[in-house]
């Protein structure tokens, strides 16, 4: 399927790894112009390096801490005017919420919920200029399925999709759209941290918990982080333009629910 999207430009924040690499590879594959953003500088240029092998792409790397406005302002000095533009952050590591503190809060809001509404607001009254956007989230299946010991994770990225549902209503009519991926365990870098301070936690070894996060999925297994990109290209393209305000499990059928 054409997704129709080529030479569009694509901002990706939290790109160099797992799940927002693969959805940077995606959209290069399909023409677009990609600026992918990221803390780690040296798994930015290992994305960038592998994204071109697999696609014969260029693809521009910006070392930036999105949470700051210095890392914003980079982040779109960079690519000024994204179409699409995908809001990805790693969650806080899980824990018990008697020894969270204030500080603690305002990180997790700051990572998980603030600075993603805040590259929405640079960001989308060019796209209602221009006629198109795509913005899209990745959250987790926390928003439905709360755990409590990521509540740092539920209480910020459920903030966010309540704001995006809010605002996603008023921009369709002008071809922009606002859309959450809600992933369940997936085999990614952040998974496998998630697992190690679970193992930490409790002094279970970290292969018994992986293998056991596994197995009690009705589906069996990890998603792999290119399920995750595939389900974000079709978002970011023009075949999507009805669907906004969304917030779409993909987590292998955990959710028990029939809404």
């Amino acid at each position: 399927m054409d997704l129709g999207i080529q030479g569009r430009k694509a901002l990706l924040t939290g790109a160099s790894k797992g799940m927002g690499r693969a959805c940077a590879e995606a959209l290069a594959r399909e023409g677009c112009v990609v600026t992918i953003v990221a803390r780690g500088a040296e798994d930015l240029d290992r994305a960038v390096q592998d994204i071109g092998a697999a696609t014969g792409a260029q693809v521009t790397a910006v070392t930036a801490d999105i949470t700051t406005p210095q890392g914003r302002a980079a982040a779109l000095e960079a690519c000024p005017e994204p179409d699409i533009l995908l809001n990805n952050a790693a969650g806080m590591k899980p824990g018990d919420f008697r020894d969270w503190t204030r500080e603690t809060w305002i990180e997790a809001l700051d990572l998980m919920m603030l600075a993603p509404i805040e590259m929405i607001r640079l960001t989308y009254d060019g796209m209602l200029d221009r006629g198109f956007g795509r913005v899209v989230n990745i959250a987790s299946r926390g928003v439905k399925i709360p755990q409590a010991d990521l509540g740092l994770s539920n209480g910020a990225r459920t903030g966010l999709v309540g704001f995006c549902a809010g605002l996603a209503r008023r921009g369709i009519a002008r071809n922009v759209t606002i859309n959450t991926i809600l992933p369940g365990i997936v085999a990614s870098d952040g998974q496998r941290q998630h697992v190690q301070a679970l193992a930490q936690r409790t002094g279970r070894s970290f292969d018994d918990i992986w293998a056991e996060r596994a197995a009690s999925s009705p589906a069996g297994r990890y998603g792999d982080p290119e399920e995750i990109a595939a389900l974000f290209a079709f978002l970011a393209s023009t075949h999507s333009g009805l669907m906004t305000g969304q917030s779409i499990l993909m987590d292998g059928g955990d959710y028990p629910g029939t809404l």
